[in-house]
């Protein structure tokens, strides 16, 4: 049986900003404008053939933290991530609102 989560560390072009970022491996959305790619089906394996782009569109919170939910533009594959402490806060209370 293949292990649900695997690390991996890998920096990458932001394909909706151009930001560049660098992964830490857990890096899986663009600390800036927050997008991700659907490039998994579990978190790292690189499995999926969707490859379509990721929009963040609701944010709830959980036990304290902030988590995204994202949904795919092509397939509409939905995934959550927690916030990360590094990315754009402003970013994060714009899609709470509904403004992204």
């Amino acid at each position: 049986m293949p292990k649900l989560f695997q690390k991996r560390i890998e920096d990458f072009t932001c394909e909706k900003c151009g930001e560049q970022v660098i992964g830490d491996g857990y890096t899986n959305h663009c600390p800036k404008c927050l997008w991700s790619k659907h490039v998994d089906i579990n978190p790292g394996d690189r499995a999926s053939t969707c490859q379509g782009l990721m929009k963040p569109v609701r944010v709830e919170i959980e036990k304290g933290e902030y988590v995204l939910t994202y949904q795919c533009k092509k397939c509409n594959f939905l995934r959550r991530k927690k916030v990360e402490k590094n990315d754009n806060f402003e970013e994060v209370v714009r899609i709470s609102k509904g403004t992204v």
